[in-house]
């Protein structure tokens, strides 16, 4: 596996420690972060909701899920967040783009899981040089479906996966790594409102169904260094979010200036139609 930029031995980290930059290499994950308090974790929510309330139905059903931060002037400023930033350049180095988000959120008792799987594998990015921070905006436990990760197995190659297309699996094609996942080494990632998580593009996570009264609200940020590239699909799209570019590999997205604002929509249209190609190339499907 080709290693990435972040290196514990010349590059003093600035959020977390060089023990814990080495461990992110070794196992793939860490957790918790704090990115802020409770407090802006609730207030951050409540601006979510608030949209769910003017659109009359859950942001789960609409594509305003997949890279809410092109679209919503408080998701551009979670992606930018300085703490989150700061713990990605300790392992990405200081040039980044934040590649996509996505929201994950479960509502009580709702049967929706992710089933083990790969970030890598339907992504089409050249190196697997790639961290997600996994934000909490509500409590994420194991009663309510957490993330799982299944520690070390990012240090193998891209595994093969299986296509379910399942109705309750939040995954675009309902993808199934084909190896399997030795409960005993799971790690359940427990976060509370305004903490993040780490993970590798290759580890191998998913979540169980929300068996709680609480929804859950999760809002993943995939950032990349700049010298990454697409190879499996039209010329890609990013957001610079610290750093330069001297690659220009993508074609750079730019901040919503306020929410829903229409050129914005229209971007937002054109990024995740390109990205569903990318994403769906070889099947029949498309965003459902």
């Amino acid at each position: 596996m080709e290693t990435t930029s972040a290196n514990p031995t010349t590059r003093e980290p600035k959020v977390l420690t060089r023990q814990q930059v080495e461990a992110f290499a070794r196992n793939g994950y860490h957790f918790p972060v704090r990115a802020f308090s409770a407090e802006q974790a609730l207030g951050y929510r409540a601006k979510l909701e608030g949209v769910e309330r003017q659109l009359g139905t859950a942001l789960m059903k609409t594509n305003i899920k997949n890279k809410p931060h092109l679209l919503l002037t408080w998701a551009d400023e979670l992606v930018r967040h300085p703490a989150i930033l700061d713990a990605i350049e300790d392992i990405l180095g200081p040039n980044l783009l934040c590649w996509s988000s996505s929201l994950f959120i479960k509502d009580a008792r709702d049967p929706s899981y992710i089933s083990w799987h790969q970030d890598s594998t339907y992504w089409g990015l050249s190196h697997p040089d790639v961290v997600t921070a996994w934000v909490a905006l509500s409590h994420s436990t194991q009663a309510n479906g957490c993330m799982r990760v299944d520690p070390g197995t990012h240090l193998m190659e891209q595994l093969p996966h299986k296509d379910t297309f399942a109705a309750d699996n939040l995954l675009t094609r309902g993808q199934e790594v084909q190896v399997e996942v030795d409960e005993q080494r799971v790690v359940d990632i427990v976060l509370q409102p305004g903490e993040f998580s780490l993970h590798h593009v290759r580890i191998v996570h998913g979540s169980e169904p929300n068996g709680s009264d609480e929804r859950r609200i999760g809002f993943a940020v995939r950032y990349v260094p700049t010298y990454l590239k697409q190879l499996a699909g039209p010329r890609d799209s990013a957001m610079l979010v610290r750093g330069v570019d001297n690659y220009h590999h993508f074609d750079m997205e730019p901040r919503p200036r306020a929410d829903m604002d229409p050129d914005a929509v229209e971007m937002h249209r054109k990024v995740t139609e390109e990205a569903a190609r990318i994403l769906y190339r070889g099947t029949d499907r498309g965003p459902q």
